[in-house]
């Protein structure tokens, strides 16, 4: 049992020891260098990728960077604490060369720069004692060009009642540039559009491009430069519908939509268009049309038809004849012997001189039969009379208050005297003010 109590002390004992032993490891290999500082070893990283940058730069001279012949590897010692260099992976090592000053072709060497992707290594933390090459070689060359033809290979297909137009490429030819070797094989360029399965709307895509030589064998494409790396292509998908014309209509008392004939030729039109844009349209709005002209009678009227935008009519009816009238529409005169103003100026009395007034009205006929003078009032508006005094004729209007739907034409005025209050003629023989309309 003693023993058994003793196991957990000792595994902290062995544990305890190995971390001192570390730290004295560390502490040592820290100062038992040179004037007291850290030891360094060396170790040698082989194979780290030359990275050559500002190709852009030779293209733009007409030349480029051959592989063949050129660098691609180093392998490079460095100096540095062993701590360090136990954490140094290939990957923290960066080797470029820059071309952008280079302006001839052939073999040439140039320097290279070491970088690291770590911070905590550096050219102050490691130093470079060895190196498989001092310079990197490079084998420029000038650049060919050609010109392809650009080909598109459709996949899939458009959903029934639906058409598709011509495909759309930004590029229909394609300048590449390279060595003879790797240009002069390639007879075309060509991409892959896949529109998928019933395809109900314009499909426009950016596809990867592939080279082919004149027996329609792929081409690896390592030393073959496009102008550009990808192809917008664009396939219109169109369906064909009929569409239906139709009037909107501005709508008054008396003059309503649902009183109206309105038959129009031709009723319908059978267009083409982008599916996307025709896709929620089912009819053509001619025009709107004020109802209230029509109150003296029908009438025809002859329209443009105005597809949607980006549309085909395929119908070739290019105007509509529209005839126009009312169910039902009947006049009537009716008078009135109601009156009342309104906007009186302040401090002054009004007399209104007109006792009765014929009124014309509008709408179907049980309507217009159900409307007496007793619904009808005029009132006479005295807005514009602020200070005058003396006897006018000013513009009125006219209320119904029936309850059903007629329309009221010409227009109205009235005789009124506008006083002091303490003028003669009699408040009394005022007919009906706003506060004392005369019941029936």
């Amino acid at each position: 049992m003693k023993n058994e109590e003793m196991t957990p002390r000792k595994a902290f004992y062995i544990a305890l020891s190995i971390l001192l032993a570390a730290i004295v490891w560390f502490y040592v290999d820290q100062t038992s260098g040179p004037n007291g500082g850290p030891q360094t070893r060396e170790r040698t990283i082989t194979d780290i990728p030359i990275e050559y940058t500002g190709e852009a730069s030779l293209t733009d001279r007409g030349l480029m960077l051959l592989e063949e012949g050129t660098d691609t590897t180093i392998d490079l010692t460095l100096e540095g604490t062993r701590w360090l260099l136990a954490n140094l992976d290939r990957d923290d090592i960066r080797v470029t060369v820059d071309l952008s000053n280079v302006d001839s072709a052939g073999v040439q060497t140039l320097g290279y720069q070491i970088l690291y992707t770590d911070r905590r290594f550096s050219n102050n933390a490691l130093t470079k004692k060895d190196a498989s090459i001092y310079n990197a070689t490079v084998n420029i060359s000038e650049l060919y060009s050609r010109t392809v033809e650009v080909r598109c290979e459709l996949i899939g297909n458009v959903a029934e009642g639906y058409s598709a137009g011509q495909i759309q490429l930004s590029h229909t030819t394609l300048d590449i540039e390279g060595q003879p070797e790797d240009i002069d094989p390639v007879s075309y360029a060509k991409v892959t559009f896949d529109i998928g399965t019933d395809a109900e709307e314009t499909v426009s895509q950016e596809l990867s491009i592939q080279f082919y030589d004149e027996n329609d064998n792929l081409l690896e494409s390592t030393g073959i430069h496009p102008e550009a790396e990808t192809i917008q292509a664009t396939l219109p998908v169109f369906v064909t519908k009929e569409l239906w014309l139709k009037m909107d209509f501005t709508s008054a008392p008396g003059a309503r939509e649902r009183n109206v004939n309105c038959e129009i030729r031709p009723a319908t039109i059978t267009v083409s268009g982008d599916a996307g844009l025709l896709r929620d349209v089912d009819s053509i709005t001619l025009d709107t049309f004020d109802l209230l002209k029509l109150v003296e009678g029908g009438g025809t009227y002859v329209y443009p038809i105005t597809v949607p935008e980006g549309c085909q009519n395929l119908s070739g009816v290019t105007r509509a004849t529209v005839q126009l009238s009312f169910k039902d529409m009947t006049s009537a005169s009716v008078t009135t012997d109601r009156f009342r103003y309104e906007n009186v100026p302040d401090g002054k009395a009004v007399d209104i001189l007109t006792e009765e007034m014929t009124v014309q009205i509008f709408g179907t006929a049980a309507d217009v039969a159900a409307v007496t003078g007793g619904d009808l009032t005029v009132v006479a508006d005295l807005s514009d009379f602020g200070s005058a005094l003396g006897t006018y004729t000013v513009p009125a209007t006219i209320e119904n208050s029936s309850g059903v739907d007629i329309g009221i034409s010409g227009s109205y005025e009235v005789q009124v005297t506008i006083r002091e209050p303490s003028d003669s003629g009699s408040e009394e023989s005022t007919q009906t003010t706003p506060e004392d309309t005369p019941e029936e």
